[in-house]
């Protein structure tokens, strides 16, 4: 716990900082998206530190998850519909491809009939000539034997060109056999695409109907919260904690905080202040506001209400003195009307004797 007496000295050091950076913080705030997601900080040790780091980066990104599978559903349905134009278009080629198959099986039967008949007519017209040659008449012979070798000459072109035709129809039968084993190929891919597409849909629609509620997620992590505080006080040390625009938090508060910044930011509310201090400070603080003892002595027994050094949860950077345009905040002021109703989706509840102390506990 702090005072607005403390966080003077502290917000003097702060901004000799803030002048020093080339680029205000304001400016690099100005330019990052109040609803910008980037990858979560890097959670520290114990497990359920981490836990409540993912549930908040969950709860804080379930809106642009949400959209982003909105999204894909809708491209996804585009994919059936092509998918399913795809099958009507192979559905058409393979009744075209049948089609053609049956003419050209009728065809090939027709040209094959030809050439047995173009057969049967040059043997006819070999065994006339035959005849012809045997006959003992010699006044009719000559004649009789011209006419059936023409007949036999005449048959033999017949048949030679029956039988080519039937070399082209059952080379168009081929063909055709092939263009209908390739329809079915085909037609069998479009239906296998379509019925993946259509399955895709499916399962994107069930990732959306089961994604939890912003609210869910954080109500999910307010209650393990104070297990975050209790596990985390154990082989803490400054290692656990990152930077968010010059305030220093643990690394798993460190999103959620960053989002809360950027979206009052957002909405017109410009927020910073104080956050991790060492075991040292919280000493320094104790002594300083007339505790009756530095270690046993409780809260409430001092001038200014400060907690037992390794009870803060600002030696785990866990909770922060909000300021608004480097001024403590008070709970008239725009700062402390946004954080109440929007912080606790942060994660970030308020002592209600303090307005400017926040914590994911509330302590």
């Amino acid at each position: 716990m702090t005072t607005r007496q403390e966080l003077r000295p502290d917000h003097q050091a702060r901004a000799r900082a803030r002048r020093a950076i080339t680029l205000p913080i304001a400016a690099v705030a100005l330019g990052l998206s109040a609803l910008a997601a980037p990858t979560p900080a890097q959670a520290a040790p114990p497990a359920v530190a981490q836990t409540w780091n993912t549930l908040m980066y969950r709860s804080l990104t379930r809106q642009q998850v949400a959209e982003t599978l909105r999204t894909t559903i809708a491209t996804q349905q585009g994919t059936v519909v092509t998918r399913t134009s795809e099958v009507t278009n192979a559905t058409n080629a393979g009744t075209v491809a049948q089609a053609a198959l049956t003419t050209a099986t009728s065809t090939d039967t027709a040209a094959r009939a030809r050439v047995t008949s173009a057969q049967t007519a040059l043997t006819t017209a070999q065994k006339n000539l035959t005849k012809a040659v045997a006959k003992k008449k010699p006044k009719s012979t000559a004649a009789a034997l011209t006419k059936a070798r023409n007949a036999v000459t005449a048959a033999t072109r017949t048949l030679t060109l029956r039988k080519t035709e039937a070399g082209q129809t059952a080379t168009s039968l081929t063909a055709a056999q092939l263009n209908v084993r390739t329809a079915t190929g085909t037609l069998a891919t479009a239906i296998a695409n379509r019925d993946a597409a259509a399955a895709a849909v499916v399962v994107t629609q069930q990732k959306l109907a089961v994604l939890p509620t912003a609210y869910a997620l954080a109500t999910q992590a307010k209650a393990i919260s104070r297990d975050v505080v209790t596990q985390s006080r154990t082989g803490f040390t400054t290692a656990d904690t990152t930077q968010v625009y010059g305030i220093t938090v643990n690394r798993n508060v460190a999103y959620a905080f960053k989002r809360m910044l950027d979206d009052a930011r957002a909405n017109g509310v410009t927020l910073s202040g104080g956050g991790f201090r060492t075991r040292e400070r919280q000493i320094e603080l104790r002594k300083s506001n007339g505790c009756p003892d530095v270690w046993t002595a409780p809260s409430s027994s001092c001038r200014v209400p400060t907690a037992v050094p390794g009870r803060s949860l600002h030696e785990l950077g866990m909770a922060i003195d909000i300021t608004q345009n480097g001024k403590t905040l008070s709970r008239n002021t725009t700062g402390f009307k946004w954080l109440s109703a929007h912080a606790a989706a942060y994660g970030f509840i308020n002592l209600p004797s303090e307005p400017w102390h926040w914590s994911i506990t509330g302590s």
